[in-house]
């Protein structure tokens, strides 16, 4: 990570960077390169977090050290304080805000490929002949288009019944505790395959729910995000009318 000074391209010095914000600063950004030889102009975007939450990080991150016979150095510390983003998105395409708000929902992505490599077994081959391996590859690629086929619908009942959200991996995992009973309900009739995963969903909200929190979720930021043009929309009609 490199930044232009005096026209010289030197390393960026992050930890004593921030050390010289002000305290009333709660948001940096700044323009950077990626790369040691070919780099790429990005931007880094650093949050600075609530006293709460960098004292919590802390406590924890001496407490690992503790156990390892280590103490942790200013650096690393002074960097806890806070939430650090790097892009090449232009900020014409997203603003510095837009940028924060990214990140749960890529993270969210990560766990759809997680669920696939850790519960799904993607990519656990067990055979290296190409039909078998085909076989197997179609059979695993099956169970990920039922399982979020059936994912939406479960998701949306439990939070309108019950106002929690639905975790990803529960869910795989649930369906694979099941795996052998669904293929069991595939052939015998239509009708024990529906109730069969009627019951699968139904068990589904009450063990592969997520537990109750009292900070926003990322469901629930994103929900707000598209309310509030609607909102807009719908008062400034009000207004006009």
């Amino acid at each position: 990570m490199y930044e232009t000074v005096a026209g010289r391209v030197e390393p960026v010095k992050l930890a004593a960077c921030l050390l010289t914000v002000a305290p009333d600063l709660l948001l940096l950004e700044k323009a950077i390169f990626i790369g040691a030889t070919e780099r790429v102009a990005s931007r880094l975007i650093a949050v600075r977090m609530p006293e709460a939450i960098v004292n919590a990080r802390r406590r924890i991150a001496r407490k690992n050290a503790t156990k390892k016979g280590d103490t942790p150095s200013q650096a690393p510390l002074a960097l806890m304080a806070w939430n650090l983003f790097i892009t090449n998105v232009p900020p014409t395409v997203w603003t510095t805000a837009t940028v924060t708000k990214v990140y749960p929902i890529r993270w969210q992505i990560e766990l759809i490929f997680k669920s696939w490599k850790s519960y799904l077994h993607l990519a656990a081959l067990t055979t290296t002949k190409e039909d078998s391996t085909l076989c197997y590859l179609y059979g695993r690629m099956l169970r990920i288009l039922f399982n979020y086929a059936l994912c939406p619908q479960t998701r949306a009942t439990l939070w309108l019944q019950h106002q929690r959200e639905l975790s990803l991996l529960k869910f795989a995992r649930h369906f694979q505790a099941l795996a052998a009973s669904w293929l069991q309900a595939i052939f015998q009739s239509e009708f024990e395959l529906y109730h069969f995963l009627q019951r699968a969903c139904a068990t589904a909200e009450r063990l592969a729910a997520k537990a109750s929190r009292k900070r926003r979720t990322t469901a629930q930021i994103l929900q707000d995000e598209i309310r509030r043009p609607l909102e807009s929309g719908a008062f400034a009609t009000a207004v006009n009318a």
